[in-house]
């Protein structure tokens, strides 16, 4: 186990690196960076003058491993918008985006999980076909769509429509009164609803056709027939046999959806005004802020990274051979 977890150590440090290099580089390859903070209208003199003041006059090495320095001393330099450090910046906002990406996965695994499970119990029926049918529709939708739909529907619909001579948004269901949800802001959990369903909507297809073939696989497996002449319960067979093995490549997939979610959030952050590290990425991309886009770059990088890692201990966890591979 060691030996592997040092394996994976290594190509996720190499991993780290290589990212956080082609992202430096493609940021500042990305047009002259001094010429756009200056301005359209900016001179020559000030154009250098900007450029040896954040010095962007040096060769980009230097540059590279000066920024390098100072993120392993936990400085990554300041906001050029609003001057704070940019650490500052990105702690505020991550507890939002976290929050968002992890309720979305519990949510996606709460519904693609059995529903995966039943399709495969099932199989070539009309349960199969309508999970499936599920499944497609999810992975074809786009998520700034359903986004806008789930706005319209409970957010300005809802608070007009009447039932029965009755307004919605006035019936009280066990002391909850259906108002509608806010379709803004982040001060309550109700403003996360509709974030959470659009991204979970957006995970779940996978999740779900994942489980289910792996659920198909298993179930012709010898050692589940077995388990099924013994006379073990359907439940036992399913649940403590099946799924145990089957679940092994929906881990990995759910960390990788998990980075996908910490980091693709851009999206959603920014249709729902949602104060997270994506709508702060968007914000500084349109202000020319580069230390702040770099830095949330390899943030969001490296959390994918060790996200990876801790499914592929996860796996070796539950099957020793993956260990050896």
């Amino acid at each position: 186990m060691m030996n592997f977890l040092i394996r994976r150590l290594i190509i996720a440090l190499l991993v780290a690196i290589t990212v956080s290099i082609v992202g430096f580089g493609l940021l500042r390859f990305s047009g002259d960076l001094a010429s756009l903070l200056a301005g359209e209208n900016a001179t020559a003199e000030d154009v250098a003058r900007i450029s040896q003041a954040y010095g962007l006059d040096r060769p980009i090495y230097i540059q590279y491993l000066d920024w390098v320095w100072n993120a392993l001393r936990g400085d990554l330099g300041k906001s050029l918008f609003t001057h704070e450090p940019v650490s500052e910046l990105i702690m505020t906002r991550i507890g939002v985006t976290a929050t968002l990406a992890f309720a979305a996965l519990a949510v996606g695994l709460a519904i693609a999980i059995p529903l995966g499970v039943l399709a495969a119990v099932k199989a070539n029926t009309w349960v199969d076909r309508t999970a499936l049918v599920i499944s497609v529709a999810g992975q074809a939708t786009p998520n700034f769509w359903f986004a806008l739909i789930l706005i319209y529907v409970f957010g300005v619909w809802w608070r007009q429509a009447t039932v029965w001579g009755y307004k919605l948004s006035e019936i009280t269901i066990l002391g909850l009164q259906l108002s509608g949800l806010p379709i803004s802001g982040s001060a309550t959990w109700q403003h996360f609803v509709m974030p959470v369903a659009t991204l979970a909507t957006t995970i779940m297809p996978a999740l779900m056709r994942l489980t289910r073939t792996g659920m198909l696989e298993v179930l012709s497996s010898d050692y589940v027939r077995t388990a099924r002449a013994k006379g073990l319960s359907q439940t036992s067979v399913l649940f403590k046999h099946s799924l145990r093995n089957a679940i092994l490549p929906v881990v990995s997939l759910a960390a990788v959806q998990l980075g996908f979610l910490l980091g693709g959030s851009v999206i959603v952050e920014t249709i729902f005004a949602l104060n997270g590290v994506g709508f702060l990425a968007i914000r500084s991309i349109e202000r020319i802020d580069f230390p702040v886009v770099q830095s949330i770059l390899v943030f969001l990088a490296c959390t994918y990274i060790v996200l990876t890692l801790f499914s592929d201990l996860i796996n070796a966890k539950l099957d020793p051979r993956v260990r050896l591979s």
